[in-house]
């Protein structure tokens, strides 16, 4: 059968290949250390699921209104107000399927043919994909190592041309884990201010999971002028530990919210029925903060200690992580080296031979820009992350 032209831009992604390898090994009895999770490995706080429990009681699973019940818009509103200084109301409220699926939403809404998105990398991996399902262009703007991965103002202004229409701000930052403070992210919008027909999409979804006492701020609160021209993209899945429940939401101009909420009609019509309440009360209960932090203090406490380790492995280069719950080391220093018939050449080569040889499951950089680095989770134990760092030293040992 003959498939659209469209899908011939999408990628297949090497990290699901990798993860389908490391699946299949655990099935076949072997002991894999895992590093690849981008979820947390806590469980969704139990008053949160329990509230799932009575709004199925209560009968709540019928359809509701695009995108969702009033009282979720309300309580998004009033978190962003609450929480990071943005007077969003109601109507500059939608949510949807997962982080994920509000961002292909907007790409949707905003892009015409041949419009530029500039996307810093090492970047998430969907990003590049959607923008050219959107019909838009990506354009990729390296962060330097030596800079801790992050853009500069005189680099974003050399990259916005008259087609630009959307810059991508993440932080803090899936794969590299770094973030930007405050001062570098007030830079970067000085830059955009200057260009009046860019809009920013800010990927919040890590804001709670930041350490060393650095500081939030969102994008959008950095300039008068940048209110309206910014999308705030959040979600559940990362500070409540509720992936596989998939409430992503947007904060933004009404137009934009509202194109978005006429997509999603003819899409799924809203998020599913008996997790919108629940998910009200996570932004709005005390509870909801105090687990939280609860889980930001142990990825702290996990993050420092992974990276201290990989830094004291053989010529292994790592940014110090400063938000998410990803390192993110350069292993070039051994491409080149072989072991057991296997020729590491880049980040792919080497994630596999790891994997088949030392049973540790982490995953290449090159979907996210960097072909020579590696993307370690610490979303586990400790106990797992020193024993799978212990089996990442005898592989480096063995290459030759």
């Amino acid at each position: 059968m003959q498939l659209a032209d469209r899908m011939n831009l999408v990628s297949e992604s090497i990290t699901l290949k990798v993860s389908a390898k490391a699946n299949a090994l655990k099935k076949a009895g072997v002991d894999v250390v895992g590093f690849g999770a981008g979820e947390p490995d806590f469980d969704t706080p139990d008053f949160i699921k329990q509230a799932v429990t009575s709004a199925l009681e209560k009968g709540q699973t019928r359809y509701t209104p695009t995108p969702c019940f009033p009282e979720l818009k309300q309580a998004i509103a009033e978190k962003f107000n609450r929480e990071n200084n943005l007077p969003y109301k109601p109507e500059n409220i939608t949510t949807g399927a997962g982080g994920k699926h509000c961002l292909y939403m907007a790409f949707m809404a905003v892009l015409n043919p041949g419009d530029e998105v500039i996307i810093p990398s090492p970047f998430w991996v969907s990003y590049p994909e959607q923008v050219k399902l959107a019909g838009g262009v990506p354009v990729i703007l390296p962060g330097d190592e030596s800079r801790g991965f992050k853009i500069t103002p005189s680099q974003l202004e050399q990259a916005i041309t008259p087609k630009t229409r959307v810059v991508i701000i993440n932080s803090p930052s899936n794969p590299s884990g770094i973030a930007y403070s405050p001062d570098e992210l007030r830079a970067l919008a000085d830059v955009i201010v200057r260009h009046p027909q860019v809009i920013v999409f800010s990927d919040e979804i890590y804001e709670k999971l930041l350490y060393d006492g650095l500081k939030f701020v969102s994008f959008a609160t950095l300039h008068p002028d940048l209110f309206p021209r910014t999308l705030t993209f959040n979600c559940h899945s990362k500070s409540f530990a509720m992936t596989g429940w998939r409430i992503g939401y947007i904060g933004g101009p009404k137009e934009v919210i509202d194109a978005i909420n006429k997509l999603q009609s003819q899409m799924t019509s809203h998020i599913t029925s008996f997790i919108q309440l629940p998910a009200a009360l996570a932004l709005s209960d005390p509870r909801g903060a105090e687990a939280i932090e609860s889980m930001r203090q142990q990825f702290e406490k996990r993050g420092h200690h992974m990276w201290q380790r990989l830094c004291a492995l053989p010529n292994i280069r790592c940014v110090r992580p400063q938000g998410a719950f990803y390192c993110f080391p350069n292993v070039s220093a051994y491409f080149g080296k072989s072991i057991q018939g296997h020729t590491i050449t880049d980040a792919i080569s080497f994630a596999s031979a790891l994997l088949e040889t030392d049973h540790v499951a982490v995953v290449p950089g090159n979907d996210s820009g960097f072909d020579t680095h590696v993307r370690l989770s610490f979303a586990t134990s400790l106990e797992q992350i020193d024993k799978g760092i212990d089996r990442l030293a005898a592989f480096l040992n063995k290459l030759q």
